[in-house]
Order: C-alpha cells, then structure tokens, then sequence
C-alpha cells in the first residue's frame, strides 16, 4: 500500500460535529448575532453541552430550528422522507416519497412529483434488486436470500462505538510516509469541511502548496492545498 484516500471522513466525533455551528454560520444558515451568543455561550463546544448552562441550551435550540430541516448530507438539496416500496411491490409509485410538507412538494406538468430527491434512488435500487431478473443475471442462488434490503440496519447492534477519534492513525500513516488525499464537499454539514481542515491542520504539517483553485474544462472545480511530513497529504475541496 502506498496511501490511501478518504472523502468526508468522520475522523473525530467533537471536533466534526463542533464545527456544524462555524459552517451553518459561513453558509449563511445562522445569524451573526446567533453565530457570535453560541460562541460566547458555549465556548466553541457543541456536543459535549454542560445541562446547566442554560443559555448556551437556549443558542443550541434556536440553531436546531434554523437547521432541522435542511437535509445535511448536502444543504442545497430537498430534504425528503421516505415510506418502505413494500406496499406497492415492485411497482413504482410516486407517492413512496414525499418531502416533508407536502403542501411544498413541486409537481411536473403530469401532476406527479418529479425525481428530485436523492432517496428515490434508494427506493429505486430495492426494487431494482429485488427484480427476479435482475437477480437471474446477476446469478444470485435462488433460495439465499428472501428480499434484499440497501442497509441492514440490524448490524448496529452487534458494533459497539468505541473509537471517538482516528487522528492518531492518521497521524501515524503519514509518519510512516504513506501518502493521504482528503476531499471535503462544501456542502456537507455532516461532516463539515472546516472541521476537516481542522483536523488537519492541528498535525501541525507543513504546507507545502498553499490553498488554490483548480480548473475542469477551464472552470473553478475546487480548492486544493498540500501539507507535508516527509511525504504528502493533500486536501481538496470540491
């Protein structure tokens, strides 16, 4: 192995879900006023909240209304629910998704709601897989499975969350010269780049490349930078 790449990797529990309120806030999702209460209330800690202290509870309450509906894996998209395709078989049926108003929900010239929330793909792959012939060319043994499901969500309890951090891993790969590619979506509040860049930069590398765009087809597509420690780590922001 030469080294490894990672894309929105959670890699330390406080310091990803602490940097929420700094991206919520440099994504315009928060106000300056609130922005500025949780940094003074709460001390820059988020998730490890002392009960007691009311008025960083009360910050944390408003930024929860501000940010509850918006679908965090990525900010500029609907946010969505989904009800299981069981009901209908595998026949598509529109009304297996909806968002969460439904007063909202945009509708096509047909009257029925378009595909435009990432988790149809996600009611579209069980019916796709659970499609006779489908599994007939995919030569899966009759009989092994009775319906395949996209997460078996069952696993969770036979893990137990014991690793709050993986810096240390990191830190030792890159000592050990292997070389580190991390990109960050820009949109992704659940692990948020600037948490990422955090991480980062608290190896204490040197950089090497200072942060820049780079182009696709003449277009700004993201902003590397490297750091270095006897070999490369670089990061890209996409």
């Amino acid at each position: 192995m030469q080294g490894y790449v990672l894309g929105n990797p959670v890699t330390d529990l406080d310091k990803d879900g602490d940097s929420r309120i700094l991206f919520a806030y440099l994504k315009a999702l928060i106000s300056d006023e609130l922005y500025q209460s949780l940094e003074t209330n709460c001390n820059g800690e988020y998730i490890n909240v002392d009960p007691n202290n009311a008025l960083c509870v009360d910050d944390l309450e408003i930024y929860n209304e501000c940010t509850e509906d918006i679908r965090a894996a990525q900010i500029l998209e609907p946010s969505c629910t989904v009800t299981s395709p069981k009901s209908m078989g595998s026949i598509w049926n529109p009304d297996h998704l909806s968002d969460r108003d439904s007063k909202n929900t945009l509708l096509t010239s047909s009257g029925l709601p378009r595909l435009w929330c990432r988790e149809y793909n996600y009611i579209l792959s069980e019916i796709w897989a659970n499609d006779k012939t489908v599994q007939d060319a995919l030569h899966v043994r009759e009989g092994s499975i009775e319906e395949w499901v996209r997460c078996n969500y069952s696993l969770q309890d036979s893990y137990i969350k014991d690793v709050s951090s993986s810096l240390v891993y990191h830190e030792n790969l890159i000592k050990k010269g292997y070389r580190v590619l991390i990109y960050s979506g820009d949109h992704d509040m659940v692990v948020p780049y600037v948490g990422t860049l955090a991480w980062i930069e608290s190896l204490n590398l040197t950089v090497d490349s200072r942060w820049r765009p780079w182009f696709v087809s003449g277009q700004i597509a993201g902003e590397p930078v490297t750091q270095l420690q006897s070999t490369n780590l670089k990061s890209v922001l996409l």
